[in-house]
């Protein structure tokens, strides 16, 4: 089959024949020719497979006759990331390159601005994610009541980034009389239930398995060991050896290396720095103009491996991408199936490896399950090899945790026991007897000063007026002063100098 036999106008068939493309894929075959019907459609197929083409292409033909308002776009297509929506806005301009078609592009990162500017021009087709999207129409920048087509790309990842009340929240606002498409690389029941809610007796096409990989992409698993078996979160030096153990053993021409976790995105880059490796990263916490640079080097080849998080999983199309690396292997079975299907892509070859622990068996498990069919298992010269644990194996390690110890080893403690509180009661012992002797010890020295109190009382110095109160003096009465002590003079008080003084008497004289 050609493109010619879909129904497409002269103008798209000759920017498509410029693009280099003959043959239409399975999914361009049977989607195009319904949507130049106007009919909804629900299509899933695998990533890699040319989704975009197949409503770019029919929409261009539709948008040709008419003429859009200011603030009130024609067409709708929303998209997940902002990558994404770039590179369906590139396709429009490489397919809509003999069409006078108007478009704009709403995603975050950039100036809003700049952006409203374009809309109130009037645009044919307006390209957006969700957050954006509503972020301008709730600032009055823009009407939704003009719209008649209505593009939902990506659902299944809308869907795990949560963006569905968000998309909800946009299809009521979009005009009823409307031609809905839904695309979706896996077919979960949530996304079965909005295309329930959102399209009117649609066409379902399925081109092939949900969540299967291309069969162009050789696979490969890697299970390094470390250390610290058993413990989630570690052999992070032994996997970025691994990695680096690939890159060099693979004719890698350029590769995407995929991290769960944006700081492991960042350790992995600064490691690859570190030994030499032209490498960059990408994920959701850059700012977009540094995004769209790395990017644009990446595809310009001036870097080879791009380090990135799950941003780079949906949507990216790199001409001759030759390797995709899992660093970790996802969480989600379904995130597998696009990772890889960044490579082999257009019918062209691609390999994609993973890098796993022994503690990894539940999620390979899982992908297994999913593509129906077991990853090769990899070795590695130079690197440890191991095998991933089963359900069996951690419950078994579970128990051996809980375990009762041995008897000989409890015997032991108990003894331990038993002497730490011998020693204990002795050392209590001890502290009470040096107890006693300090207030023994107190009681004689209070009884000493009593005695040397008295010697000092008989030898004449008075403290204290003797009033036959036993010692304790009255309290004056209020207003008066009390009387002054009478000083008795004795040794060792203090004698005035005149009295001191020898006095001539009558017969010296």
């Amino acid at each position: 089959m050609d493109f010619s036999d879909l129904g497409l106008s002269p103008d798209v068939l000759r920017a498509v024949a410029d693009a280099g493309y003959s043959t239409p894929t399975p999914i361009q075959a049977q989607a195009i020719p319904f949507v130049l019907m106007s009919r909804d459609l629900l299509a899933c197929a695998q990533t890699g497979t040319g989704k975009t083409a197949s409503f770019t292409l029919p929409m261009i033909d539709i948008l040709a006759a008419g003429r859009a308002k200011a603030r009130m776009p024609r067409s709708l297509i929303l998209e997940p990331t902002r990558e994404l929506a770039a590179q369906v806005a590139e396709n429009f301009d490489i397919y809509g390159r003999y069409h006078r078609l108007s478009k704009a592009l709403l995603i975050g990162g950039e100036s809003m601005g700049d952006q409203v500017k374009v809309l109130d021009r009037g645009v044919d087709v307006l390209i957006a994610t969700p957050g954006r999207l509503l972020d301008v129409f709730d600032r009055g920048y823009l009407l939704m009541n003009d719209v008649r087509i209505l593009v939902i790309d990506e659902a299944d990842r809308m869907l795990d980034m949560g963006f569905i009340p968000d998309v909800e929240r946009i299809v009521s606002l979009v005009s009823r009389i409307r031609q809905t498409m839904l695309f979706s690389a896996t077919m979960p029941p949530e996304i079965r239930r909005l295309a329930d809610a959102f399209l009117m007796n649609p066409k379902e096409i399925s081109v092939a398995p949900p969540a299967t990989p291309a069969e162009t992409v050789t696979q490969g698993l890697v299970i390094v060991d470390h250390a610290d078996r058993g413990r989630i979160g570690v052999g992070q030096k032994e996997k970025r050896a691994a990695l680096r153990r690939l890159v060099d053993s693979e004719a890698v021409t350029n590769a995407l290396v995929f991290c769960n976790r944006k700081r492991d995105v960042g350790i992995v880059h600064r490691s690859l720095l570190h030994h030499g490796y032209d490498a960059g990263m990408l994920h959701g916490d850059m700012a977009q103009p540094v995004r769209t640079e790395t990017l644009e080097r990446f595809k310009a080849g001036e870097i080879k491996l791009l380090v990135c998080s799950d941003v780079a999983a949906r949507g990216l199309d790199i001409a001759g991408m030759s390797h995709v690396f899992n660093f970790d292997v996802p969480t989600h079975a379904e995130d597998y199936v696009h990772r890889i299907g960044r490579t082999g892509r257009a019918g062209r070859t691609g390999c994609a490896f993973t890098i796993a622990t022994p503690e990894d068996g539940k999620y390979v498990a899982a992908i297994e399950n999913l593509i129906g069919k077991a990853i090769p298992r990899t070795a590695l010269a130079g690197v440890e090899g191991a095998e991933l644990e089963t359900a069996s194996d951690k419950r078994r390690r579970r128990r051996s945790a809980r375990r009762p110890e041995p008897v000989e080893k409890k015997g032991r403690e108990r003894a331990a026991e038993r002497k730490s509180r011998e020693r204990a009661a002795e050392k209590k012992s001890r502290e009470g007897a040096a107890d006693r002797k300090n207030r023994e010890g107190a009681a004689e020295a209070k009884k000493g000063a009593g005695g040397r109190k008295a010697d000092a009382k008989r030898g004449g110095v008075v403290n204290k007026p003797d009033r036959g109160d036993g010692g304790k003096a009255r309290r004056p009465r209020r207003g008066k002063q009390p009387e002054p002590e009478t000083p008795v003079v004795g040794m060792g008080d203090h004698v005035p100098a005149f009295m001191l003084r020898r006095t001539k008497t009558r017969n010296q004289a």
